[in-house]
């Protein structure tokens, strides 16, 4: 089984991901980690399409089941997912949990250092953006449309609901395949 969990920034992905993979045994694989080479502040420095496509195609080969967090509609991979999971939550909430999560992670140096909290500020109104932006980048009207062309099932979660709802909504989802 081939999973891929995706939505905007702060939706829960990488936490439904890490769930979803102690459950079933599948190991998660973030995009994240090979879309961002390793950096200080991180989320930086892009990895170039090809050199992210070959790091993940040869850490998932292998493995016949897997799950794969984030938005990868434009990665030209031709992963071939059993299941895709489109996680929604209202922007406010979203936005406060990425305030939150950011501040957890990073601690006061968001705020006191000028170049965190530059970086800092354009990650939130990148995120806010999500919803309202028509591009093909990482938005809510981009998932739209790669949703509508999807060939294999589609799992919608719309709303503040806990982990440990999201999982056994996907293993219905799984259960019905």
């Amino acid at each position: 089984m081939r999973i891929n969990i995706f939505g905007a920034s702060g939706s829960g992905v990488t936490t439904l991901g890490q769930a979803l993979s102690e459950k079933l045994g599948y190991p998660y694989f973030d995009s994240d980690h090979y879309f961002w080479f390793p950096s200080n502040p991180p989320f930086t420095n892009r990895r170039p399409p090809e050199e992210r496509n070959a790091m993940i195609n040869n850490e998932m080969a292998g493995n016949e089941n897997w799950i794969l967090g984030g938005s990868v509609i434009n990665w030209n991979n031709n992963w071939q997912f059993d299941l895709s999971v489109f996680l929604y939550i209202p922007p406010t909430i979203r936005i406060r949990r990425l305030q939150e999560r950011e501040y957890e992670r990073y601690g006061d140096i968001i705020h006191t250092d000028r170049e965190r909290n530059r970086l800092y500020n354009e990650f939130i109104e990148w995120a806010r953006g999500y919803d309202e932006l028509i591009t093909n980048s990482r938005s809510l009207h981009s998932h739209k449309n790669w949703m509508n062309n999807l060939k294999t099932p589609l799992l919608v979660i719309e709303g503040d609901t806990t982990v440990e709802e999201r999982v056994e909504a996907v293993l219905r989802k799984l259960k019905a395949i």
